[in-house]
C-alpha cells in the first residue's frame, strides 16, 4: 500500500458512501480491507458524504450482508456545496473514489478539490461531456501535482477501453477497427434503470449539440485511419453480427476508447484503433 500519500490518514476515502452505487463499493471496500488485513497489510480506508446516520447505516448495512463485526470506520463529514469541507477529505485521502451523480452537476468540485490537494480521483461516470471537459480543464494541473484523475471506471467503460486493448495485444498482425455489441435480459423483477442513471442519460442525449461544439472548439487533430474506416451506423439498424436490431451505445464508451487511443498514438507512437 505504499504510495505518494500513504502517510495520509486513509488509503481510500469513499465519497457518497450512503448512495446506491456507494453502497455496493462500501461492501467491496470491506471485503478487500478484510483480506489485506489477514495478510497483515492494513488498508485504513473512510467513508464521507453529508448525513452521518445515513452513513452509520450504510456501515451496519455492509457489515451484516458480509457477515463481519461491526465496521468501525471513521466517518468524514463533505458536502459539494462546500468547498472547505471536501479540500480537508481530500487532504486526508491518498484516493478519493467519488460515487456522486451526475458528475455533470456534482463531479467538478471534488476533481478541483483532489487535484488542488493532491489526492487521487476515480469515478465511474459514464458522461462523456463531463470526462472530456475535466481532461481540458485539469489534465496540467493534475499532472503537475502528480495526481491521477481517473473517469469511468465501471461498467462504463471498463470493458470497452481494456477489451479493445487486450484484443489488439492479442492477436497477430495490426487490429484497425473493433465494434462492439452488448445486450441484456430482464431478471424476474422486469427492467429497471437506477434514478441517477436515468437522469445522466437524458441529460446526456439533451446535451449532444453542446458536446460537438465543445469538441469543435478543441481542434484536436483526426488521428489516422488505418485499413478500412467503419461505416457509421444508423440511429436504429439490423446487425448482421448479432441478427437483432440495435442502436449506438449512448453512454462514454467511444469517448473513452478514442481518448485512450489518441494517448497512445500521440505518446507512444502506437497504431490507434478506430
Amino acid at each position: 500500500m505504499a504510495t505518494r500519500a500513504s502517510n495520509r490518514p486513509y488509503h481510500i476515502v469513499i465519497f457518497g458512501a450512503s448512495g446506491f452505487t456507494g453502497q455496493f463499493v462500501v461492501e467491496e471496500v470491506s471485503r478487500v480491507a478484510d483480506g489485506e488485513n489477514s495478510r497483515g497489510q492494513e488498508l485504513r480506508w473512510a467513508v464521507a458524504g453529508r448525513n452521518k446516520k445515513k452513513l452509520e447505516e450504510t456501515l451496519t448495512r455492509a457489515a451484516d450482508r458480509l457477515g463481519m463485526p461491526q465496521l468501525r470506520i471513521d466517518i468524514i463529514l463533505a458536502d459539494v456545496d462546500d468547498a472547505p469541507s471536501l479540500a480537508d477529505m481530500c487532504k486526508k485521502a491518498s484516493v478519493v473514489l467519488d460515487c456522486v451523480g451526475p458528475y455533470r452537476f456534482f463531479g467538478e468540485p471534488v476533481v478541483k478539490a483532489c487535484v488542488e490537494n493532491g489526492a487521487h480521483f476515480v469515478d465511474i461516470s459514464g458522461e462523456p461531456h463531463f470526462l472530456e471537459l475535466m481532461h481540458l480543464k485539469y489534465d496540467k494541473q493534475a499532472a503537475d501535482n502528480g495526481v491521477y484523475v481517473v473517469g469511468s471506471s465501471g461498467f462504463d467503460s471498463i470493458p470497452a477501453d481494456i477489451g479493445v486493448l487486450f484484443t489488439r495485444n492479442s492477436i497477430k498482425g495490426t487490429l484497425t477497427s473493433v465494434e462492439s455489441f452488448l445486450s441484456f435480459k430482464s431478471g424476474t423483477e422486469g427492467t429497471t434503470i437506477h434514478d441517477g442513471t436515468w437522469q445522466s442519460a437524458i441529460h446526456g442525449a439533451a446535451d449532444q449539440g453542446n458536446l460537438k461544439s465543445f469538441r469543435r472548439k478543441l481542434a484536436l487533430k483526426p488521428l489516422p485511419v488505418v485499413g478500412k474506416k467503419l461505416k457509421r451506423r444508423g440511429a436504429v439498424f439490423y446487425s448482421n453480427e448479432v441478427q437483432q436490431y440495435a442502436f449506438p451505445f449512448l453512454g462514454s464508451d467511444a469517448s473513452v476508447v478514442k481518448r485512450t487511443q489518441r494517448y497512445l498514438h500521440e505518446n507512444l507512437r502506437e497504431t490507434p484503433v478506430s
